[in-house]
């Protein structure tokens, strides 16, 4: 029976070790309320514009992926007013629990009108974006701020004209010389949505500007024409400039298609031009390549003037094609016509002009080739840069005789006449460009208009000064 006194013995020397566990176990959950707070968010924002100006937007981030987000805040201060632009309140997940749900990701995107924030003065304010860090039941640590001291501005810079009468017509284009204030970062003339940039003058002062603008063919009121001026924080002043407004009727023209021309024409533009397919029908196809397509490279030669030179490459007066005869004239409105009936309105926007077959295609100025390639509606066609996002386009040319980056003389051959794109027939498509946008070449061809608009500025704009 000795056997029997000594049965529980085991079990009293577990007893300690228990003990121990449940000791360690609440000295752990103590420590856990004591020390186990969340990390402190990572915090980062971005302006719009570099300080607080008539209008600003701010993206904030707030990101803690361990316990997740407490309070976050974006805040504008400024002495001692201060104004709360976004605030975001959730839960962390408790100290004692390594799962469960919980925020880690808050994103304020936020748009600041200074001029609406009640008490806010020019001069600096700062910008601060806090986030609050998980606690325990005896901590409760400091948010994590962010904090960014930035200019209140709300004056536009000043815009100035010069002494020139500013005289253009609708479809027509023009030079305006003006002066802006030292805050302005970028300048110049909008015209029915478009927008022409302004230059320093060369040889002037360092806020003398100048801008080559087009007058759209298609928008008869001048009210569409404001010269402006813009500072770093995004405050634009706007006037209006133009001293003389001319309209002009827009002219009308039909055009005949039929089965064997849109076989041509669609079956060479669409093997050339990466992306098209062939339609069900060719009259289809073609509808769509004279609108969509039409439309893509417009915008191509849009893109294309936001890299043109910035200098005079011409002296001279633009010249009409020798011994060429005026087809179709500047912006007339073409209705199509397919079997008797009305199939599509489009606006023819250059000169169509015809001479020999294959007859050589000169420069229209001095300048440097930006592009010579097949283009869409275009067929082979070539694109001249002159200087200050001015262009000419020679379009349907049955052969390309320069290439991108050429410096071409007035007179110099480019191309030969042809009727590849949307042509019916051999002949030149010519097309003067302000901006990308087309205007009526026949200003340019004339003396008297080049001198009165641009060569009358001569000294002002250091025409002739270039390479």
């Amino acid at each position: 029976m000795a056997y029997s006194s000594d049965f529980g013995a085991p079990h009293k020397r577990r007893s300690p070790r228990i003990k121990l566990f449940l000791l360690l176990l609440v000295l752990a959950v103590v420590a856990a309320a004591v020390w186990r707070v969340g990390p402190p968010p990572e915090l980062d924002f971005e302006t719009s514009v570099p300080g607080i100006g008539a209008e600003t937007r701010i993206s904030a981030s707030a990101l803690e992926r361990s316990r997740g987000l407490g309070v976050v805040q974006l805040v504008l201060q400024q002495g001692t007013n201060q104004w709360l632009l976004a605030e975001a309140t959730h839960e962390p997940r408790p100290f004692w629990a390594f799962w469960g749900d919980r925020v880690q990701r808050v994103q304020f995107d936020v748009v600041v009108k200074g001029l609406e924030l009640e008490g806010i003065e020019e001069g600096d304010a700062t910008l601060a974006l806090s986030g609050s860090r998980a606690g325990t039941w005896l901590r409760r640590p400091a948010p994590a701020v962010l904090e960014r001291r930035l200019p209140v501005r709300f004056r536009p810079p000043s815009l100035d004209l010069g002494p020139q009468a500013v005289v253009v017509r609708q479809g027509g284009s023009a030079v305006v010389v003006y002066r802006v204030g030292d805050t302005a970062v970028s300048s110049g003339v909008v015209a029915s949505g478009s927008v022409f940039p302004g230059y320093p003058v060369p040889g002037g002062g360092p806020n003398d500007r100048f801008a080559l603008f087009a007058a759209a063919y298609d928008n008869s009121d001048e009210a569409q024409l404001r010269l402006t001026a813009t500072d770093a924080l995004g405050n634009t002043q706007s006037r209006a400039f133009v001293s003389t407004f001319r309209t002009r009727t827009l002219k009308t023209s039909k055009i005949n298609l039929n089965d064997r021309f849109l076989e041509k024409v669609v079956g060479e533009i669409v093997s050339r031009t990466e992306g098209l397919a062939p339609g069900q029908r060719p009259l289809q196809s073609y509808l769509e390549i004279n609108g969509d397509l039409r439309q893509k490279n417009r915008a191509e030669l849009v893109q294309l003037s936001r890299t043109s030179a910035a200098d005079f490459l011409w002296t001279e007066p633009f010249i009409q094609q020798p011994n060429s005869q005026l087809m179709d004239d500047f912006a007339a409105r073409r209705t199509y016509l397919y079997e008797g009936r009305s199939v599509d309105t489009q606006d023819h926007l250059g000169f169509d002009l015809a001479s020999v077959r294959r007859a050589p295609v000169v420069a229209s100025n001095r300048g440097r080739v930006v592009l010579a390639r097949y283009f869409g509606i275009y067929g082979n066609a070539v694109v001249v840069d002159h200087g200050y996002g001015l262009h000419s386009l020679y379009a349907h040319l049955s052969s390309i005789d320069v290439a991108v980056g050429d410096l071409v003389e007035q007179r110099q051959t480019v191309g030969r006449s042809g009727e590849t794109g949307l042509a019916g027939g051999d002949h030149l498509h010519f097309a003067l460009l302000v901006g990308g946008r087309p205007v009526d070449p026949l200003e340019w061809f004339d003396e008297r208009w080049i001198k009165s608009r641009v060569f009358d500025h001569a000294e002002e704009l250091g025409v002739g000064n270039s390479e």
